[in-house]
């Protein structure tokens, strides 16, 4: 028994030990037969990846000649775009004398800086030069330049140097501080060349873009971006009629007045402005709409000033919950807040609480570009406009008026807000306080009781500036004490008439 027994045990390990073997040699064959396979599958990979990747090696030459060429399409673009556009963009030097009050001049009687400062005696007033630069686009063989008012407005002395090297005198044809533009014109005895202007209504957000200036007075620089972005307003003043193309494309102190030009060569803008804590180029800059510059520059040749139409109306903007009030569909239109009495608008039949969704033709998107577009129309042509009133849109026509015959009207606001009436200021004002032309109104009565009376005004001061804003004109005045609301304190920048002194006092409107 014990021996069969231990047979029969060996027996069972052999088996065991075989069967163990049979099993690990199953699984080296399935091993081996598996990297047979991954070997083959790996070969024949590698065989189909050869002509994949030679194909891809061919698209990818394609695609870098073809990247190549439209970079040298858009860099020849651009080169052209210089090369045409050099030669009408010109370097403006101005040189103002102006007239300054001496500011010891207060002091001059007052026994008590006799005697402690010895106030010294001296000239009422004193000249002082100022000297600025800027850039401009040539507009016509004849020898106009369009540029910005704040390089020429206000000149004494105009110099313009072309790209060739000529160096000319200009006068002053004519400014309009609203669009913060300027015509100039130079007599150089032969025929410039000169600039076309495109469309700026075709102008498209991402579109590339060429400014052309003299940054810093570095003559005939040239910069590329894009446009940024379009109808940006209250950039400068609120009382201005703004419109502006937003770009990257750099603009620096100097480059005012310059051209801001598409890839065809054509003017779609005049560089104006630029946004910056540093004072230089931060990548956002400001430039007029061309069709806007062209309009204006034509009526300043044509007339000395821009001659612009007048509804009679108060607008402002729609937000969501105003728009829902009135039952209209979306934000886009201007609400009329107010209607002035036998105004063109009241003739009209428009009504306050009405939206304007359309003027001329052109869809109204915001309170400023339906006033920006009455400023345009001609004065005294009847025009087509569309309103919403009471869920239905109602067609009208309307007589445009003169904003220069509406003066009366801006006087109603002012008196009852602030407590005053005002007129412009004289020549013979501008000349002893050595003012700006077109700065400031004058206070022509005053209500003691009333917000400046309190304040301490007088007949005769001058209002120059609300909130930091540049008063110009009475319709200034009126735009910005109708936009601010009851009750709200405002800074008022002033000049006293007694003195000719400046300074800033706190009102709170009516």
């Amino acid at each position: 028994m014990m021996k069969k027994n231990k047979r029969s045990h060996n027996g069972l390990i052999f088996r065991s030990r075989f069967s163990l073997l049979l099993l690990v040699s199953f699984f080296v064959f399935l091993a081996a037969g598996s990297l047979v396979s991954c070997s083959r599958k790996d070969k024949q990979a590698m065989k189909e990846k050869k002509t994949p990747k030679a194909v891809s090696s061919q698209i990818g030459v394609t695609r870098d000649v073809a990247q190549s060429q439209n970079t040298a399409s858009w860099e020849a673009a651009i080169e052209q775009v210089a090369r045409k556009a050099i030669p009408t963009v010109v370097h403006i030097e101005v040189t103002e004398y102006q007239q300054v009050v001496n500011p010891m001049v207060p002091f001059e009687n007052n026994p008590f800086f006799d005697q402690f400062f010895g106030t010294p005696k001296g000239p009422r007033k004193f000249k002082r030069e100022l000297k600025g630069v800027g850039s401009g686009i040539i507009m016509d063989a004849q020898g106009h330049i369009l540029t910005n008012n704040h390089v020429a407005g206000g000149a004494s002395k105009i110099e313009v140097l072309l790209s060739n090297g000529g160096h000319y005198p200009a006068k002053l044809v004519g400014t309009d501080p609203k669009t913060d533009l300027a015509v100039i014109k130079i007599s150089a005895g032969k025929p410039l060349p000169f600039a076309s202007f495109g469309d700026s209504d075709q102008v498209q957000v991402g579109q590339w873009v060429v400014a052309i200036g003299q940054p810093l007075g570095l003559n005939q620089t040239v910069t590329q971006g894009i446009i940024s972005a379009k109808h940006r307003n209250n950039i400068l003043n609120p009382s201005s009629y703004e419109d502006f193309l937003q770009t990257d494309a750099a603009i620096n102190p100097g480059n005012s007045g310059g051209p801001l030009l598409n890839l065809k060569g054509e003017v779609v803008g005049i560089n104006s402005a630029i946004m910056s804590k540093s004072g230089g180029f931060e990548g956002i800059g400001f430039s007029i709409p061309s069709n806007m510059a062209i309009h204006v520059a034509k009526e300043l040749i044509a007339h000395g000033k821009v001659v612009r139409g007048w509804l009679g109306v108060s607008i402002q903007n729609l937000t969501p919950a105003l728009a829902e009030s009135f039952g209209a569909k979306g934000v886009d239109g201007a609400l009329i807040a107010d209607v002035v009495k036998k105004g063109p608008a009241d003739t009209a039949g428009l009504k306050r609480g009405d939206i304007v969704l359309s003027f001329g033709g052109k869809p109204i998107k915001d309170a400023d570009t339906l006033r920006n577009e009455v400023a345009a129309a001609p004065v005294g042509k009847e025009t087509e406009f569309t309103v919403f009133r009471d869920g239905k849109r109602l067609e009208r026509k309307v007589k445009i008026g003169n904003l220069e015959n509406a003066t009366k009207f801006f006087s109603r606001v002012v008196k009852e807000r602030l407590g005053v009436t005002v007129r412009p200021v004289t020549k013979k004002e501008t000349q002893k306080y050595a003012l700006h032309p077109q700065q400031g109104v004058a206070v022509a009565g005053v209500d003691p009781k009333g917000p400046l009376g309190s304040a301490g005004f007088e007949v005769g001061d001058i209002i120059l500036q609300i909130n930091r804003y540049a008063i110009t004109s009475m319709q200034d005045l009126d735009s910005i004490v109708s936009a601010t609301g009851p009750h709200q304190r405002i800074v008022i920048f002033a000049l006293d008439h007694r003195t000719g002194n400046r300074a800033a006092l706190r009102v709170s409107l009516r």
